[in-house]
């Protein structure tokens, strides 16, 4: 007889799942040329709140596409005062993907991929409480 057990998986708050996210963004960001995104911990409120909230959309919404993540974040974005700039400018609230999803670079639109999949890879594991 196996006696072995399975060990519970450790859960992780939605909020260490979005450090997760940003950080990967983050790398990712950098591998195409954008050295912008600070680390998490040095990230201002706001940035960590949008990434708190794409998680929590992707649980909320567990068969959302890359396409509605991106739909949620522009909401947000809208409702905290933010329009479509060239150059992403927090203090003007301008961002280069305050665009429609279908008009996205592929290099961006891979961004809200990852993010969603590192958050279904949580989910799937039972990891996210």
């Amino acid at each position: 007889m196996n006696t072995q057990h399975k060990e519970r998986p450790k859960t992780f708050r939605v909020e260490d799942v979005a450090r997760i996210c940003h950080e990967t963004n983050r790398v990712y960001c950098q591998t195409i040329g954008d050295n912008s995104q600070p680390l998490w911990f040095d990230a201002p409120e706001w940035q960590r709140n949008s990434a708190i909230n794409g998680v929590q959309f992707k649980i909320d919404n567990p068969g959302s596409t890359p396409e509605q993540s991106h739909e949620n974040w522009l909401k947000q974005k809208e409702a905290e005062g933010w329009s479509f700039g060239d150059v992403k400018d927090p203090d003007k609230k301008k961002h280069p993907c305050f665009i429609a999803y279908e008009h996205l670079p592929v290099d961006q639109r891979l961004k809200d991929a990852l993010f969603q999949n590192i958050v279904v890879a949580f989910m799937s594991e039972g990891m996210i409480g």
